[in-house]
């Protein structure tokens, strides 16, 4: 699969872009709750609790070493939007409404499953 863009560039004319903070910490500001930065930093987030859209369970997040346990899923899997003609798309694959934080092993369990798998 070739690259849809850069990995959580801010270089995005999606909502949130150009606000000098990367695309991950935008969705992680946007779905935990109780968030945490780290020192006066307003882009990077370093903790905080996410409500897991998928296995409804309460998530803390760290940023450090078990910063996994929240990861940023692609609503349309990469591989499948690739595969139905993504590669047409002038936006890159940064677009929030097709981002969410979710439970890394939920996330990683769902691969590039399509909706149908």
């Amino acid at each position: 699969m070739k690259n849809l863009g850069a990995a959580w560039t801010d270089n995005t004319s999606a909502p949130g872009g150009h606000n000098h903070c990367d695309t991950r910490d935008d969705i992680l500001k946007r779905d935990l709750k109780d968030v945490k930065f780290e020192g006066t930093s307003k882009c990077l987030v370093a903790s905080g609790t996410l409500a897991d859209p998928y296995t409804g369970k309460n998530i803390a997040f760290q940023r450090g070493p078990k910063s996994s346990a929240v990861q940023i899923d692609h609503l349309v899997a990469l591989s499948d939007a690739w595969q139905t003609g993504a590669q047409q798309l002038l936006q890159d694959h940064n677009d929030p409404l097709n981002l969410v934080a979710a439970d890394g092993p939920a996330n990683m369990g769902k691969g590039d499953k399509d909706a149908a798998s």
